[in-house]
């Protein structure tokens, strides 16, 4: 079998298995206006088995995205909301001492569910937020003695605001690193906010009278199972990337860490270039955005579409950087208009 022919193959697969990405679409609309670049990175993340960082001001909607999205998969979802005095035992679980039996036995935290939403993760102390550590990378949790494996897919999406920083605890490097893309959400159209308007304040929804808050029940379905979730993992792997591709993904990560060898002038704005994750996460965040958009390869232009998301936090700018107000974006930007594309 030829490669032209393997490629038909697994591309008329991939247009058949992906048909459920529409539907989760369609079924999140009824609920979130507009954001689709928000909800196509959810899904990415989903595909990808990478964990989502979502940034942006109170109100955009990011805690209700990661909940309607939820909403539509068969599987267990858990919303944790981070606050200064959570404990690493109310995410991942504690001993309980049982007087009948004279044992310890484990008592699993909210941190054994499918989909985690970690609901303004920078509100808790470090400790917290290494206690995620384990579970995001090794997918598993140590409690005591004893290590617990997670059920899979496991994914965490967090959300952080990047206003009202009194009070909040900066994720680590380490910490952020793991996080497949960050993403930062924008205010909507005027055209979407009108919208929200109307939908949000149209008196036949329901109402605070009959228990639910207004505006929040759309009928969101249960449109994808786990297995089919899983089965779609598999397939997004199979995705096919050119050499010429990889070879791309390559020269752009190399760039954030030796600027000077692709003639960019950006080298006293960089202290910390991208790490391997990065290479790793741009390959199969590429892989899940084809599989989106139904295709069984990828393209230059689907590393550059989701570049800025895989990188923008894998780069530390200087205080040079900072000092003239440029952004890790700025930079980002600069070397993708600067590396050649195949």
């Amino acid at each position: 079998m030829t490669m032209n022919t393997e490629l038909e193959s697994l591309g008329a697969q991939i247009k058949e298995e992906s048909a459920f990405v529409d539907q989760i679409i369609s079924e999140v609309g009824k609920v979130i206006v507009g954001q689709r670049y928000m909800v196509d990175r959810l899904l990415i993340g989903l595909m990808s088995n990478g964990h989502v960082l979502l940034e942006g001001v109170p109100g955009l909607a990011k805690t209700l995205a990661v909940k309607t999205l939820a909403q539509t998969i068969d599987a267990k979802f858990q919303r944790i909301q981070f606050t200064p005095d959570l404990l690493p035992a109310d995410l991942i679980g504690t001993l309980i001492y049982n007087q009948k039996e004279g044992t310890f036995v484990p008592r699993k935290g909210p941190i054994f569910a499918n989909v985690i939403l970690a609901d303004e993760i920078n509100r808790a102390p470090a400790k917290v937020q290494s206690a995620l550590l384990e579970s995001m990378q090794e997918h598993q949790v140590t409690i005591g003695d004893m290590t617990y494996t997670i059920d899979e897919p496991f994914l965490v999406l967090a959300t952080q605001n990047p206003i009202e920083q009194e009070g909040t605890y900066p994720l680590p490097e380490a910490q952020v690193d793991r996080f497949m893309l960050k993403l930062k959400v924008g205010y909507p159209s005027k055209k979407d906010e009108k919208t929200i308007l109307d939908r949000m304040t149209d008196s036949a929804l329901d109402t605070p009278e009959n228990g639910k808050a207004a505006g929040t029940d759309f009928g969101v379905r249960k449109v994808v199972s786990i297995e089919t979730i899983l089965k779609a993992r598999q397939l997004v792997r199979q995705i096919y990337i050119d050499d010429k591709v990889k070879n791309y993904i390559l020269d752009l990560v190399f760039a954030t860490r030796r600027p000077e060898e692709y003639k960019i002038a950006v080298g006293q704005y960089i202290q910390y270039g991208a790490s391997p994750r990065a290479t790793i996460f741009l390959a199969l965040a590429a892989k899940a955005y084809a599989f989106l958009r139904h295709r069984a390869h990828v393209t230059p232009d689907d590393i550059k579409t989701i570049g800025v998301d895989v990188l923008r936090h894998r780069i530390i700018p200087t205080y040079e950087a900072e000092a003239e107000e440029i952004t890790s974006e700025d930079i980002i930007k600069k070397i993708f208009d600067e590396v050649e594309v195949p």
